[in-house]
């Protein structure tokens, strides 16, 4: 039988972290209660920040999305524009 093996890193403001573990037990216990799950366990390191707050994924996504958005108004001005000036 194959077995996968699920890594999963949170980075949480220091002062909500026992917050965190707590509710993502619950989480565990209830996904316990509908699918076989082996072993496991939360483990929390404390650690300094070595700098300004990176963006995520999503958020990086996201600002393509409004570029591409915006790139693709502009684009429909510049034909909206050269068809009129064509007619």
């Amino acid at each position: 039988m194959l077995y996968k093996k699920i890594n999963v890193e949170l980075i949480v403001i220091d002062d909500e972290a026992e917050a965190v573990v707590t509710e993502l037990n619950a989480v565990f216990d209830r996904l316990e209660e509908r699918h076989t799950v082996f072993g496991g366990g939360i483990e929390t390191v404390t650690f300094k920040h070595s700098g300004a707050r990176q963006r995520s994924a999503l958020a990086h996504t996201m600002a393509a999305g409004e570029a591409v958005t915006g790139a693709l108004r502009a684009a429909h001005r510049s034909v909206a524009v050269a068809l009129r000036a064509v007619i």
